[in-house]
């Protein structure tokens, strides 16, 4: 076997093994989360529970600046490996440049704070909720969630998959671990809260130590533009995996709007469940021909690993819900699979979007925020007076994303493959 055959054999089982570890680590750090959303329902009434609900969901909202900066984060490091600097030593990349990406990932975390704080009274409203507290807490949360998105980012890009491991654990652990222990001692949602302050806070400073100690450096203006183009895009997909609990909570009773938080926790798990292949094929998106190559594969292995989630909640619904939620909701008839079914596509609609926003194609990344209000005005207008015709707009909404983005991927790709024939035949 040549060297140049081996090769391609030998990226792939590296990328196996990587996405093994990081899957490894995903499944440690979500125990939190598993945890958090099993002891919740049954220590907290339904109404808490809905609250408690909405407020993890403004959590993940929020914490989408974190994932602009990682995404930013990685494709910069990845190209800085591959020439664009003397350095293309995974642990030893020009220090100027990492401190410019801290320099982002505090600018970025005081925003988001301060956004947050400033539009608690509206949620107040919104939602129905009695005191400002637990939004306070959430703001404040969210500025060690956005500045440790930095530092995956830099991990990641660098493919120091091990290490990025570490980090998703002491993620995961400092962010719903410490949540639990709140929630278990205090029994209340501002208990939860207050804990995950901490925790998050620990969480961005071993990142900050793990990636060799940035320094603050003046950043450059144009990654202003690139974070926001990744943020914004990210933005719109995370608020479609959280927008229908949020609109159930604004239209429902709040027993009804509990009841949709426990399919809601199997719309989170269908999404987040192939992240880890995601996060791997991310640093390679950086080069036009690997992401050719490597987008329709990470898609294939997605939509079977979405397919098997989908078909345990057809077959286990029942089982799942009463996991999910106690024996309150023991005699519930949720539609389980529908929500498996809205996660499944939208984690098929992540990698598609990670190749528009790694190409710089910032006109399609808008079709995101088409679906966002293709779903609001569903249930504004028509389909808002129960749970499953909720949950039926996001499935049909989330289901045109994925076709759209589709049929926008595969246009692309021909017009690189034609590109690129033109260009191997053309004459010197």
């Amino acid at each position: 076997m040549t060297r140049a055959a081996a090769t391609p054999r030998s990226n792939a089982k590296r990328a196996q093994v990587d996405t093994l570890i990081v899957a490894i680590a995903f499944g440690v750090s979500n125990i939190g989360a598993y945890l958090l959303n099993v002891i919740a329902p049954r220590l907290l009434s339904q109404a808490q529970w809905g609250e408690f609900g909405s407020l993890l969901a403004i959590l993940v909202v929020g914490a989408v600046p974190a994932l602009g900066l990682q995404t930013f984060g990685a494709l910069r490091v990845a190209k800085l490996r591959s020439g664009e600097t003397t350095s293309t030593h995974p642990r030893h990349l020009p220090q100027r440049d990492l401190g410019q990406l801290f320099t982002m990932a505090l600018t970025a975390s005081a925003a988001v704070t301060g956004l947050l704080i400033a539009a608690t009274p509206l949620l107040m409203m919104l939602l129905h909720f009695s005191t400002p507290w637990p939004t306070v807490c959430v703001a404040v949360a969210l500025t060690g969630v956005t500045c440790n998105g930095i530092f995956l980012g830099m991990l990641q890009g660098s493919q120091r998959f091990g290490a990025l491991a570490g980090l998703i654990i002491i993620d995961g652990l400092g962010r719903t671990g410490t949540a639990v222990v709140g929630l278990v001692v205090f029994g209340t949602p501002i208990g939860a809260l207050g804990t995950m302050v901490a925790g998050t806070l620990v969480v961005a400073t071993t990142g900050w130590l793990m990636c060799g100690r940035p320094r603050l450096v003046k950043r450059e203006p144009g990654h202003v533009s690139e974070v926001f183009h990744a943020g914004q895009a990210l933005l719109g997909l995370v608020l479609l995996v959280n927008l229908d609990v949020l609109l159930a909570r604004h239209n429902l009773p709040p027993e009804a709007g509990g009841e949709y938080a426990v399919g809601w926790v199997m719309t989170r798990m269908a999404y987040w469940l192939p992240y880890a292949i995601a996060v791997v094929a991310l640093p390679r998106l950086a080069d036009a021909e690997q992401r050719r190559r490597i987008v329709p594969i990470t898609l294939m292995f997605c939509a079977g690993l979405n397919a098997l989630v989908v078909l345990v909640s057809v077959v286990f619904g029942g089982e799942i819900v009463t996991l999910i939620g106690g024996g309150t909701y023991a005699a519930s008839t949720l539609p389980l699979w529908a929500f498996a079914l809205v996660g499944s596509l939208l984690s098929l609609v992540q990698i598609l979007l990670y190749s528009r926003i790694a190409s710089a194609d910032r006109r399609s990344t808008v079709l995101v925020w088409v679906a966002v209000g293709v779903e609001i005005t569903l249930v504004s207008v028509w389909l808002n007076d129960s749970l499953i015709e909720i949950v039926t707009a996001a499935v049909a909404t989330t289901a045109g994303l994925a076709v759209a983005s589709a049929l926008i991927e595969l246009r692309h790709s021909r017009i690189a493959r034609h590109h690129s024939i033109a260009m191997t035949q053309a004459p010197l």
